[in-house]
């Protein structure tokens, strides 16, 4: 009489590489999820004066729109220098509706620049970047 050859349970053995492929799609969907959207969208984050004179004050406004259900508040704006000044209200901004930052410029030497504006939405986890940029001159 023959005798049935036994079977051997099936061993699933995972590789290093994928243990580790694994770690990393989890990391990266959690790290994902940090970085939130935006409910509030600019028309412009970036401006260029050109050339402008030195000690002149030069204005720029950048408008904004409030895509979220929420309303918009900026909590604030602020300048990586004395020389450029962001002005804003803290009144809110409802869905759909628009709002503005004004950026003023005074050009205090001659050359290049190139200055950053960081604003900060209430409730929102981003900064949004606005710069402004432009060469400063003699008369």
């Amino acid at each position: 009489m023959a005798q049935k050859a036994e079977k051997e349970p099936l061993q699933i053995t995972l590789k290093p590489y994928t243990m580790k492929t694994r770690l990393l799609i989890l990391s990266l969907l959690i790290a994902a999820t940090g970085f939130a959207q935006s409910n509030v969208r600019f028309n412009q984050t970036s401006y260029n004066y050109g050339k402008i004179i030195k000690g002149i004050h030069k204005s720029v406004v950048f408008s904004f729109t409030n895509e979220g259900a929420k309303p918009a508040v900026i909590e604030f704006a602020t300048a990586e220098c004395g020389c450029t000044q962001p002005e804003y209200n803290q009144n809110p901004v409802l869905k759909g509706q628009k709002g503005s930052i004004k950026v003023t410029y005074t050009a205090p030497n001659e050359g290049l620049f190139k200055k950053r504006v960081s604003v900060k939405f209430a409730g929102e986890k981003a900064v949004t970047e606005l710069v402004i940029e432009g060469e400063v001159v003699l008369k």
